[in-house]
């Protein structure tokens, strides 16, 4: 059996992203956003490009607290790169992953809880950029070296048929994303947290 070819969304950004350029558009798009730090790079590349409206939706966030100060930081962070983007959140309701996460809170980074969540805010995500009347949306999830960037981009790429808004594939660690996020991140005085969000992934980190 033929050995599968590895997309480059990184390449596929870059194609897109010239494609824009060359034609004069600055389309709409729906950035779902985990956190400041992972947003802070992933809005100097898409900015330029796109009428960008940040969307907040992470019901892994553990505790409540922590949710809010994220959500304060990536609102502060828009506010000092002088960007005029709109944010819209979901209010704190962490049930909906309590409920996918059954049966699986024992599982590491990547595995099946982590995709089935994942799964579940692109798809909100995809949902709120129908409804917002946004050509397409996306994820800043892909800068993130712990996160399975084909998952993502696959898991985007189908949901784009079921919500009917196309998907921009990324991979925002290209081009050296992450360590400009980490350089922007101490450049605001970012808040930079050491677990993803959930319950689980913080006590993996205190073992």
């Amino acid at each position: 059996m033929a050995q599968q070819t590895k997309v480059n969304y990184g390449l596929l950004l870059d194609r897109k992203l010239m494609e824009l350029e060359k034609n004069g558009e600055r389309p709409s798009l729906l950035l779902h956003a985990c956190c400041a730090p992972c947003s802070s790079h992933t809005l100097t590349v898409l900015d330029r490009y796109f009428r960008i409206t940040l969307y907040f939706c992470n019901p892994n966030i553990a505790p409540e607290e922590e949710f809010a100060f994220r959500l304060a930081e990536l609102k502060r962070l828009v506010k000092e790169m002088g960007l005029a983007i709109p944010v819209v959140e979901e209010e704190y309701d962490p049930q909906p992953f309590y409920e996918l996460a059954k049966g699986l809170e024992d599982l590491p980074e990547r595995g099946e809880r982590c995709r089935k969540c994942i799964e579940y805010r692109l798809r909100m995500a995809g949902n709120k950029a129908k409804e917002l009347g946004c050509d397409l949306f996306t994820t800043t999830l892909t800068i993130s070296p712990h996160k399975d960037c084909t998952f993502i981009n696959e898991c985007g790429g189908r949901l784009q048929d079921e919500v009917g808004v196309p998907y921009l594939f990324s991979d925002f660690k290209k081009h050296e994303g992450y360590k400009h996020s980490i350089e922007l991140s101490r450049q605001y005085n970012l808040y930079r947290q050491n677990y993803c969000g959930c319950v689980y992934s913080k006590r993996a980190v205190s073992r």
